[in-house]
């Protein structure tokens, strides 16, 4: 009965400081073991590991990167215009004692940390033109428009960054046992009262460039119609002139011809004339009062003529 009792309170006893007592450290865990704030173990490698029951406390802490958003910070830019940067930060903890000795919780090493990148970023951002954080440059092209042609200086701001607060956590500043991987910019934009004036600045742009555009089609379309209106009144002009000139010559022909036929058999020539008179008046509705004696009738009166 004795050993069945003392059997009990030894598996009560077990379950009660068993999990007080071990703990298991993963491999992608970094475990500091505190008692009353002051570091008592560091374990970082996996396996099972004691520590002593209710007095001592563990805290985990991830081996891989960690990643910290910043809040969107309202920035001035060289000419002192304001910018919207949203920015992240990766970085991991390469010595867990001093980052537990210093920053103690992830939350003080977000906020160290988040501090440290703003400031230098801050800095780097007021020395730069709006362009250059961003990251493109704007060239004119040939036939006047404006393009942005990409570049690296958005990248050469966030290196800037990066090496000054890693000389902030870990080189010349104090040491924090991390080390800053790498800063990325999410997103540089204007602020929302600024939006509605680089609107009309970009519209009033686009209607210049509409007005000169159209002025150069006017333009174009004016020497255009001249020209045409030229080459139609050259046209024109020597059609006319070749048309007179092949009348002239039609005509001149025409009289050579009559004036042939007329000396070859004159009477012949004033009978067919007579016989074209005819045929207008006689069969026309106009009334014409002639002489009997007129010479017009004198074929009609003597055919076989004199």
């Amino acid at each position: 009965m004795k050993t069945a009792i003392i059997a009990i309170v030894v598996v009560i006893l077990l379950a009660i400081l068993g999990p007080q007592t071990l703990f298991t450290v993963d491999e992608t865990q970094l475990v500091v073991v505190d008692r009353f704030g002051q570091i008592k173990a560091v374990h970082t490698s996996p396996g099972l590991k004691a520590k002593v029951p209710f007095i001592d406390s563990v805290n985990t802490f991830d081996s891989r990167l960690l990643r910290l958003d910043s809040p969107s910070r309202t920035l001035n830019d060289i000419d002192k215009q304001n910018l919207i940067i949203d920015s992240y930060t990766r970085y991991k903890i390469t010595d867990v004692r001093k980052f537990f000795e210093k920053l103690r919780t992830l939350r003080g090493a977000e906020g160290r940390l988040g501090s440290i990148v703003a400031s230098n970023l801050k800095e780097e951002v007021a020395s730069r033109t709006r362009q250059e954080i961003i990251g493109g440059k704007i060239e004119e092209t040939l036939d006047g428009t404006t393009v942005v042609i990409a570049t690296n200086t958005r990248q050469e701001i966030l290196n800037n960054v990066l090496a000054a607060a890693n000389m902030e956590v870990g080189g010349d500043g104090e040491d924090l046992g991390v080390q800053i991987i790498d800063i990325r910019m999410k997103r540089a934009e204007f602020p929302p009262d600024a939006l509605q004036s680089i609107f009309a600045r970009m519209r009033a742009e686009r209607e210049r460039i509409a007005k000169e555009l159209r002025a150069e089609g006017a333009e174009e379309e004016a020497k255009i119609t001249a020209a045409a209106e030229r080459d139609r009144t050259v046209i024109l002009a020597e059609a006319e002139r070749d048309a007179n000139r092949l009348r002239g010559e039609g005509e001149a022909e025409a009289i050579r011809i009559f004036a042939d036929a007329l000396e070859q058999d004159p009477e012949f020539y004033s009978f067919q004339r007579s016989l074209q008179a005819y045929k207008t008046f006689l069969t026309s509705n106009t009334t014409v009062l002639l002489s009997s004696e007129a010479d017009i009738f004198k074929f009609l009166e003597d055919p076989g003529g004199p």
